[in-house]
């Protein structure tokens, strides 16, 4: 394991070896409702529209004016779509193509 990789443990295995057993969208409102507070909900919702709107080619000020989220975190959510894991390249694919 890199240090880059140092986030990979045992345990966030763990919860995405969980995550990929959920067969319906009621399961997985019922898990992350279980597994997250209401405010790290909204961070994730928030940071996947941010997500979204930087695909669709908007500004920062309009998605921050959509969202809420700060410049800051939409410059680093930019740069995570750009240079990140892949993730969330992966999954705006897959939704188009659903």
């Amino acid at each position: 394991m890199t240090a880059g990789d140092s986030w990979r443990t045992d345990e966030t295995i763990a919860l995405f070896d969980a995550i990929l057993r959920l067969e319906t969208r009621a399961e997985a409102d019922r898990f992350f409702r279980d597994l997250c507070t209401l405010g790290e909900l909204r961070d994730l919702a928030m940071r996947w529209s941010v997500a979204r709107l930087l695909d669709q080619g908007l500004h920062y000020a309009e998605i921050s004016a959509r969202t809420g989220a700060s410049t800051a975190t939409i410059t680093r959510i930019a740069s995570w779509l750009r240079h990140g894991e892949g993730g969330y390249r992966l999954m705006l694919d897959r939704v188009a193509a659903s």
